[in-house]
């Protein structure tokens, strides 16, 4: 059993020895199965290793938020440019085209909204999350929420079951636990957390020392977009997490929420794929951004 008094942080984190990719280009997947891999690399661009995955499931807590008011017109134009979409089954059916081809990732489990507590979550069916033909499925564990951190660990451990039935991978979603800082020490431990339980792949949020918490997950490591903010600071946060190690981004409001979602989608893409700086990156939004009139 773990012993509060002495568990200590972890400072050996071999920064400089990347992990073994020969296998396969994705980290943490040598052992995985042909259809782990094949749908691993719908969603993971070959060339650069990385994805830019546009979120919106925010729905499901939030309702018809700003830029969500119309997802067949504010999100669906945006798939092409997309390397995956993340959303809930309801929007997915109504909104996205079924002819459409970019792998989704599905979220799967559900059950409050921002009007009471959070995180007493339950998940979806396995018919009906197999039935959306994700490419992945993705659920929230809650560490550090006492009230939620074993449901939510529980959920998230069956949805590996199925996955692993399935050959379906599945994205681990951090939470941030009411009373848990926002920092490395903790990001690492809720990351480490979903990979132990499973994961293929760990959402969570980027913060000081994040090549740390990329390090020590052994999976591709995605951060999360959060609150909207001014274009460039957000092209900043995409770059800064690539250079720490992230695989890529999944981003929801710093996208549909921006002046020109085509634009920003386009930029962070040019962050992530083709190596652009925060400042080359903003300068093609800017350069789609006025060729849109």
């Amino acid at each position: 059993m773990a012993d509060l008094d002495d568990i200590r942080d972890g400072d050996n984190f071999g920064l400089n020895t990347p992990a073994d990719t020969s296998a396969f280009y994705l980290k943490g997947m040598n052992h995985t199965d042909w259809g782990i891999k094949n749908r691993m690399s719908r969603i993971f661009n070959r060339k650069s290793g990385r994805t830019v995955m546009l979120a919106f499931d925010h729905g499901f807590l939030m309702g018809p938020t700003s830029g969500l008011e119309r997802i067949d017109i504010n999100i669906a134009p945006l798939a092409e440019h997309a390397d995956c979409l993340m959303g809930c089954r309801g929007s997915i059916r109504s909104c996205i085209p079924p002819e459409n081809t970019k792998p989704i990732c599905l979220r799967t489990d559900t059950g409050t909204t921002i009007l009471t507590e959070m995180n007493h979550n339950v998940l979806l069916s396995e018919e009906q999350a197999i039935s959306m033909n994700p490419a992945a499925m993705a659920a929230m564990i809650s560490v550090g929420d006492a009230a939620t951190e074993a449901s939510t660990i529980a959920n998230f451990s069956r949805l590996v079951d199925i996955g692993n039935k399935y050959s379906i991978p599945v994205m681990g979603v951090t939470a941030v636990g009411k009373d848990m800082a926002r920092d490395a020490r903790y990001f690492s431990l809720a990351s480490r957390v979903c990979a132990e339980n499973g994961a293929s792949i760990v959402k969570t949020y980027y913060t000081e020392g994040f090549e740390n918490v990329v390090a020590c997950t052994p999976v591709p490591v995605v951060i999360a977009g959060g609150k909207k903010l001014p274009e460039l600071e957000a092209l900043e946060l995409a770059y800064n997490a690539i250079q720490c190690g992230a695989s890529g981004v999944d981003m929801g409001r710093n996208v549909f929420q921006s002046e020109a979602p085509l634009a920003m989608i386009k930029a962070v893409a040019g962050v992530v794929h083709d190596g652009l700086t925060p400042k080359e990156g903003f300068e093609l939004y800017e350069e789609v951004k006025n060729s849109q009139g």
